[in-house]
């Protein structure tokens, strides 16, 4: 039985990442710097601003001091909101899903290794701010993915005032990294992957459904993947 869908944030909600390095770059840029996209993706996407910041000052020989390594995360995150309010980050085909899942009453969160002010900041600007109940951030956990912490986290808040608890395996998780599906699998839930940040060919042996667009799911697809470990 289908009764939550839990969702990663970046490259599942939000092209947040994109955002994030284009920020990044705004800084790197006055320091004479840039960044080539698929060197950000392949070497630094993960990282946090801090390490991101430290790790191009040594690769790039730009011998930034601590200080100015904290200085330009505190630039960088001006960049940031900037970007947010000037540009919609909301993956087409999300409000259509969220709007399935609303009319026949499945439960909704998030777990993401996003910091929890970035997540409400892009979701305000959204037709379904209020969509979910739980929202599990990196600042909720002590292990990100592919640890199932942050998951199983996201279940015990769902059941939270829920007289009959909802199980792990009654549950689907949308994901768009092959260490988020495995933290999925761990947490003895359903993982469907979505090709937003990785081609189907690094995901599919982890996850029981690859999709391109949220859209393609629909309630009897969700219902069907629960219906595995019953």
């Amino acid at each position: 039985m289908l009764r939550a869908v839990i969702f990663d944030f970046d490259g599942v909600i939000a092209d947040s990442e994109f955002l994030h390095y284009k920020a990044l770059n705004k800084v790197f840029n006055l320091h004479g710097v840039h960044v080539p996209r698929d060197i950000h993706w392949e070497k630094y996407l993960g990282y946090t601003d801090l390490e991101n910041i430290q790790a191009v000052s040594d690769d790039y020989k730009m011998n930034l001091s601590p200080g100015q390594v904290r200085e330009l995360a505190l630039q960088k995150a001006a960049f940031f909101n900037e970007l947010v309010r000037e540009e919609t980050a909301i993956l087409e085909g999300v409000e259509s899903l969220i709007e399935t899942l609303r009319r026949h009453h499945i439960r909704r969160a998030i777990c993401s290794g996003a910091i929890r002010s970035d997540i409400e900041q892009m979701l305000a600007g959204s037709d379904f701010v209020d969509a979910f109940e739980v929202i599990i951030t990196a600042e909720d956990v002590e292990k990100g993915k592919p640890d199932p912490q942050g998951y199983l986290l996201a279940l015990r808040e769902l059941n939270r005032d829920e007289k009959d608890p909802i199980l792990p395996a009654q549950c689907v998780v949308i994901e768009d990294s092959h260490w988020g599906l495995a933290a999925a699998d761990a947490a003895g839930m359903h993982p469907v992957a979505v090709t937003n940040t990785y081609p189907e060919e690094q995901l599919r042996d982890k996850a029981e459904r690859v999709i391109a667009r949220l859209d393609e799911l629909s309630i009897e697809d969700l219902r069907s993947l629960c219906k595995k470990k019953e």
